[in-house]
């Protein structure tokens, strides 16, 4: 299992990352040699780099170059999943280093380990509270270690919403009993931000598909809902009332803050320079409770500002990037001056292909229907073009904007756009194009 950023060393060969695992450590350029050609073999699945990468894990020296490596390779083992190693990878778990035992934990939850030594080894780190009990909760139970409910069960009123949330969750998976689910809901809202989104795991992890609506509104980055409703939202679940889910799915598309449950309030309403500037917040609460205020400022003061921070900051900031996109689309009465700069910032931001700016793209697509629904719908067939490579939620929200100003355009029109959606590969893009054609 590839990801987007494993390939951060293209001018590295498999060949040469594995000649450097080969070389003393008093023979590298750098100490970080070893972790860097550890990270380069996901690149290179294959019998020769499970046995590199086993070898470096049976090195007992102690160098900060092989302990780094070590952290690595377990993970690169995890996701390769190399079963034939888990007694070699599990025996990390008796290591002093903790971010290795974490790291092994996750990498044995990967591999399916079903080895009752391991899965005992864990449960006494949990007991001993040695390295991350929420880690080893959700490995616990992604392992179905039934044998572990009655511990997991004296964790249900830790201290820490993140090991508490954990706890109710797998024992909800393993036990079947969901009537604590609830009272994770109640962690959709905590102040602090990680809880947040740590209870959308929980959730997902527990299979929790009758709570969308809170997840839907909880404050954190539309990313973090995305996923959980693609986790949760099976075919299976979908098809057969589309609108219960689909209507939840268009929502948090549109993600108007008036739908948010937003945690923080003001005291004194701020000016507007504040205001702007809670968009930049790593809070995602403080950012929707800006993006709300602001749609009580004159755009006549607004739009200097959002100008000026969009060339100093915002157009590389992806948090605030994505609340300039919503920003745009909240208003219809942005100076006549600005309209042109405000379109090219979108139309931009559509296609913008960069990993760290794709919640932007769907955002920026439906504020240019919010401002121009002529010009959207002219640029439909670009933004659909296989070189934009545009991901399911941009396609979804090209149904949903084509749908509403349908009635403005001819039917042949209409069909003509829809039509290049028709043989759409996701099950959610499917799903809405099919509302759209039953109404």
């Amino acid at each position: 299992m590839t990801g987007r950023f494993d390939n951060i060393h293209p001018e590295l060969t498999c060949q040469h990352a594995r000649q450097i695992l080969l070389q003393p450590v008093n023979e590298l350029d750098a100490q970080s040699d070893y972790y860097m050609a550890a990270s380069h073999l996901i690149n290179c699945p294959g019998p020769e780099t499970e046995k590199l990468l086993a070898e470096l894990l049976e090195r007992s020296q102690n160098d900060q170059a092989v302990k780094i490596a070590k952290r690595k390779a377990v993970e690169v083992l995890g996701r390769l999943g190399a079963t034939s190693l888990i007694p070699i990878v599990g025996q990390c778990l008796w290591s002093d280093d903790q971010y290795l035992v974490e790291n092994t934990i996750y990498a044995l939850m990967q591999l399916k380990c079903n080895e009752p030594r391991l899965i005992q080894k864990m449960q006494d780190l949990l007991q001993e509270n040695i390295c991350n009990q929420r880690v080893l909760i959700q490995c616990l139970s992604s392992l179905s270690a039934h044998q572990s409910l009655p511990l997991l069960s004296t964790f249900q009123l830790a201290e820490s919403p993140g090991v508490r949330g954990a706890a109710i969750s797998a024992i909800a998976k393993l036990s079947g009993n969901t009537t604590q689910l609830s009272s994770i809901v109640n962690h959709l809202t905590l102040p602090n931000q990680m809880d947040r989104q740590c209870a959308i795991q929980d959730l997902i992890d527990a299979g929790s598909l009758e709570h969308l609506s809170a997840i839907a509104a909880s404050p954190v980055s539309p990313a973090f809902r995305l996923r959980a409703f693609r986790l949760l939202i099976t075919p299976q679940s979908l098809y057969p009332e589309p609108a219960t889910f689909l209507d939840l799915v268009d929502s948090l598309l549109v993600d108007d803050p008036d739908d948010i449950e937003i945690v923080h309030r003001y005291d004194v309403e701020p000016d507007i320079d504040f205001l702007v500037r809670d968009l930049f917040n790593t809070d995602f609460s403080r950012c929707y409770l800006a993006l709300k205020s602001l749609r009580q400022c004159s755009t006549e003061l607004l739009w200097p500002l959002i100008s000026k921070m969009w060339e100093e900051e915002a157009h590389n900031d992806y948090g605030a990037h994505y609340f300039f996109m919503r920003l745009f689309g909240s208003r219809a009465d942005w100076p006549d001056h600005s309209i042109i700069p405000i379109v090219d910032i979108l139309k931009s931001a559509a296609i913008n292909k960069r990993p760290q700016f794709q919640k932007s793209r769907s955002a920026a697509m439906y504020a240019i229907f919010q401002l121009n629904p002529g010009l959207f719908f002219e640029l439909v067939p670009r933004f659909l073009d296989q070189t934009c490579c545009p991901p399911w939620d941009c396609r979804y929200v090209l149904i949903m904007a084509i749908e509403s100003i349908s009635k403005q355009e001819s039917h042949h029109q209409v069909a003509h756009l829809l039509e290049l959606l028709a043989d759409d590969n996701d099950d959610f893009v499917r799903a809405r194009l099919a509302l759209n054609n039953s109404l």
